[in-house]
């Protein structure tokens, strides 16, 4: 039912808002972003008429059913325009220049082709993303039947989904509508979820999630349990943000020297990175390394040069233990979930600490039925923010911070308190007592970061955590995080438990000297300890050093892979969790041309290698006979070879096999939405990359590692 901000929403935001519970209704099994589903739903379900909504949605699915296909149906989509002569499809289409044939070619990601002829006539007033990340759009493809050219496909109609130009202006106009509380509450339920069950203070913390949106170069860190959708705002919420699931190579994130194009930092608003704990894999140091400078400067040196880019910085991670615990003890701080990566430097990076803890789990109560702005429009509002407006100066003069601000705090609160008035005073500005809220709420995130500095330092670099504000009244306020006000291992961290190098010896153990005697237990010598301290002898154990590297600590992963990326080979993405397999089952209907084979025969290397597995099964499909025939001897060659290494495989012919993946019986399902089929084929076999698959650049694919159930 609707209620006066509802009303109010569609009559100043008319055909730019959607029934937020409509979406969650077709969200359910289908792996379509949130912001292509709302526009069907805006084109389709504009209407408070329950039968007219009921009609539309049958128009939506129905659509979603014809048009859009996912990466392992491309085959068959590529035959539907070969039959039919032309089809429309739902897909992310990009445009892209070759300089070797001089033309512009279009590739489409899940329609699986990257040979496309398209006209100028569809790309020229295109937004640029077009040509560089690609946007989602209505493709109508028709079919090429010339023998003589080298193309099958080509583009006969399109129509963009995501807006190729946006009236900032007319925005800000329309929001002069809403009182600060009103407009707050819009943007809660754009989120899909419902403000009325909230306090103002789960609120803000919402909203904090979108910091990074609307405030270029903006350093964002969230801790906090599973579940509680903190990936939801960069993965579905905006289609300028893009979420890696595990740290990528420097020539992926920041410059490819092969191809000297900039890299991912350089085409999004956003650069999230998902479960960043210390269970993460980290082939490339330098990616960090490069990370340190840009976090601080937003460039990066590559050779004589200086790449400049304005992506904001995202890391987000779980945290299991109890945050009391953590604040009240003298060894362990809210950073301890992060990989070792992640030294002081980067964490004094970070602008803001949301406490994830305190956000809940997503459940259906916490979901709205009311209207919310479509995501599409209100994240071209946040990529104008972010790209062109600048309320730093406004800031920085209307604000009066406390004493002992370092730089970095300064510029962390500052930027902290733009990004609240982008998102809540477009193009206006806040009462006083709005920006004392503000304030406080900036503050306190950055404090967050600074308190577990502070007990990282075995100095008092950081020791000023008590950071406040002038407000409104002339009043000077100190601001606490709520988890660790009471908290004195955490506020006044004792520095005599601080050894080389940021380890933390028990408090009630005082330096020894140590005399090791070799092939002998080591001798403790202690000192004269000042009274009335009493002595206290240390014992150092053997050290023993072991050849034998630790294994890795092995944690569900989710993560995208993108196009052009690379250092993704079969033992990078799964390698870990492979050993102690004694059988896998490969699930894959694509395991029939050449390539395919030939990347299946890779697997069972790599698994003959660290799985040692006494059995393989695979279940696969084909077209026609005659396929099969010529399949299943290759498959019998290999099979063969496999008996010489102890392993038995089986091949299962299904019919009705859709899905991808590879059962462990290790307890570990691993999912790649391409299956085995992830590589570009190189431009010549004779290129890096075309026998060493981290070096081989990828399609976009998702993966998806977790326990069987």
């Amino acid at each position: 039912m609707s209620d006066p901000l509802d009303l109010k929403l569609n009559q100043h935001f008319l055909g730019k808002a959607v029934r937020k519970d409509l979406l969650q209704r077709v969200k359910r099994g289908t792996n379509v972003p949130s912001f292509v589903l709302e526009f069907l739903l805006a084109k389709y379900c504009a209407s408070d008429d329950a039968q007219e909504v009921e009609d539309g949605l049958k128009v939506v699915l129905r659509t979603l059913q014809e048009n859009f296909v996912s990466p392992d149906q491309s085959n068959g989509a590529q035959i539907t325009v070969q039959q039919k002569g032309q089809h429309t499809f739902i897909d992310k289409i990009q445009v892209y220049y070759s300089e070797k044939e001089k033309r512009t070619w279009a590739r489409m990601a899940n329609f699986g082709s990257g040979r496309i002829s398209i006209d100028e006539r569809f790309f020229r007033d295109q937004s640029e993303r077009i040509y560089e990340g690609g946007i989602w759009a209505e493709c109508t493809l028709a079919f090429h039947p010339v023998e003589d050219d080298d193309y099958s496909f080509y583009v006969k109609d399109l129509k963009p989904i995501q807006l190729p130009r946006f009236d900032y202006d007319g925005y800000c106009r329309l929001r002069a509508n809403f009182s600060r509380d009103e407009w707050l509450d819009v943007l809660i339920r754009s989120f899909g979820l419902e403000p009325s069950k909230m306090t103002q203070r789960l609120k803000f913390h919402y909203l904090a999630r979108l910091f990074p949106l609307v405030e270029a170069n903006y350093n964002y860190i969230e801790l906090g349990p599973r579940g509680n959708g903190k990936s939801y705002s960069f993965s579905e919420f905006s289609p300028y943000s893009t979420l890696l699931g595990a740290p990528t190579s420097a020539s992926s994130l920041w410059w490819n020297a092969s191809r000297k194009k900039v890299g991912l930092i350089g085409y999004w608003d956003v650069v999230a990175f998902d479960e960043v704990g210390v269970g993460v894999v980290v082939k490339d140091l330098e990616a960090f390394q490069i990370m340190k400078q840009y976090m601080a400067n937003g460039n990066f040196t590559r050779g004589t040069g200086e790449v400049t880019a304005f992506a904001s910085m995202v890391f987000l991670g779980n945290i299991d233990d109890a945050i009391r615990d953590v604040v009240n003890s003298a060894e362990h701080n809210l950073f301890k979930p992060l990989h070792k990566v992640f030294d002081l430097a980067i964490q004094d990076r970070f602008h803001y600490y949301v406490p994830g803890w305190e956000i809940p789990k997503a459940s259906q109560e916490s979901l709205t039925s009311h209207y919310g702005l479509i995501i599409e429009y209100l994240a071209s509002a946040f990529h104008h923010s972010s790209r062109k407006v600048n309320r730093f100066a406004y800031v920085k003069g209307a604000c009066k911070l406390g004493s002992g601000y370092a730089q970095r705090d300064q510029t962390a609160v500052i930027k902290s308190v733009c990004a609240l008035l982008k998102l809540l005073h477009p193009g206006s500005d806040p009462t006083p007592a709005e920006l004392d809220e503000y304030l406080a709420y900036a503050v306190e995130g950055r404090r967050r970061v600074k308190e577990q500095l502070n007990k990282l330092k075995a100095d008092d670099e950081f020791a000023h955590i008590d950071l406040g504000f002038v407000d409104a009244s002339g009043q000077t306020r100190t601001i606490y995080c709520p988890e660790s006000e009471q908290a004195p291992a955490t506020l006044r961290p004792s520095r005599v438990n601080r050894l080389p190098g940021n380890d933390v010896i028990p408090p009630t153990i005082f330096k020894s000297e140590v005399k090791v005697v070799e092939n002998t237990a080591p001798v403790v010598v202690p000192p004269t300890p000042p009274p009335p301290a009493a002595q206290v002898n240390v014992v150092i154990p053997p050290v023993t050093v072991s050849s034998t590297p630790a294994a890795p600590v092995l944690t569900e992963r989710h993560y995208r892979i993108h196009y052009d990326a690379v250092g993704y080979s079969y033992q990078s993405i799964m390698g870990d969790y492979l050993p102690g397999a004694k059988e896998i089952v490969v699930e894959d209907a694509y395991i029939r041309h050449q390539h395919q084979i030939l990347n299946f025969l890779k697997f069972c290397e790599l698994a003959v290698r660290l799985a040692k597995p006494t059995k393989i099964k695979l279940i696969t499909k084909f077209e026609d006979e005659i396929e099969k025939a010529e399949a299943l001897a290759k498959l019998a060659t290999i099979g063969e070879s496999l008996k010489a290494h102890d392993v038995e495989l089986t091949v299962e012919v299904k019919e009705t096999l859709h899905d991808r993946h590879i059962v462990l019986s290790n307890g570990w399902t691993v999912k790649i939405g391409r299956g085995f089929d992830i590589y570009q084929r190189p431009d010549d076999w004779l290129h890096i990359g075309a026998s060493d698959m981290d070096l081989r650049p990828c399609m976009e694919t998702s993966v998806d590692i977790f326990r069987s159930k």
